[in-house]
């Protein structure tokens, strides 16, 4: 990524009096931008626009292109939080991020563009924090082929990338939902049944304790 720019600062006339505000505008303008064309192809100037701002607010806020992809990644993470809660069962989580294609359909295409622009861990600016996030669900799959709820020849890390993959399918595949399913893709009837039926296969797969209470109809 291009470095970024140095910071400089709005003049006395483009400061706005709620900053917490002005920087929610530009998350929200940088998540749909972000979103839209991805980290390469977006546009601080169409972010700006998108917020409403003037340019400079987003260099004297973020720092730039860069950071404010950072401060996206960390909004992210902060709504991971709140999604799976510790001691979520597996078959549950997976119904949750599924459901995110229709609550927040922004995240679900930033994270397909940031796999469809990856060049490398120096190009990805949540790579180290996502892969700290990730191996948290392959401990759990490790954890269930230790009390003999997985065979040991399944490998947790690729069967947590599938989980993934699987989960973010009405965003990255609704071309082949369309034509097997005759469904819209991004319909709530749609996103809302993929879901569920993402937790039966994640329970038929083994995916859940023995303790584990059916899922929830609540994330």
């Amino acid at each position: 990524m291009p470095p970024s720019k140095p910071r400089r600062s709005p003049r006395p006339q483009e400061r706005q009096r709620d900053p917490d505000r002005t920087r929610r505008l530009i998350l929200d303008a940088a998540s749909a931008e972000f979103a839209a064309h991805g980290y390469a192809g977006a546009r601080i100037g169409a972010i700006a626009a998108r917020a409403g701002v003037n340019q400079q607010l987003i260099s004297y806020y973020f720092d730039g292109k860069e950071g404010l992809y950072r401060a996206i990644s960390e909004r992210w993470r902060e709504r991971e939080t709140e999604l799976v809660a510790p001691g979520t069962p597996l078959p549950e989580q997976i119904r949750r991020y599924a459901l995110e294609a229709l609550r927040n359909p922004d995240a679900v295409r930033l994270m397909a563009w940031s796999g469809l622009e990856y060049a490398g861990p120096e190009t990805d600016p949540d790579h180290g924090p996502r892969s700290k996030r990730l191996q948290g669900s392959i401990d759990e799959v490790r954890a269930l082929q230790a009390a003999g709820r997985l065979p040991a020849e399944v490998d947790p890390a690729c069967l947590t990338i599938m989980l993934m993959a699987a989960a973010m399918a009405p965003t990255t595949l609704p071309h082949v939902i369309e034509g097997v399913s005759g469904m819209d893709p991004s319909s709530a009837e749609f996103i809302e049944h993929y879901a569920d039926q993402l937790v039966i296969v994640a329970r038929l797969l083994g995916l859940e304790s023995a303790d584990s209470a059916a899922p929830s109809r609540q994330g």
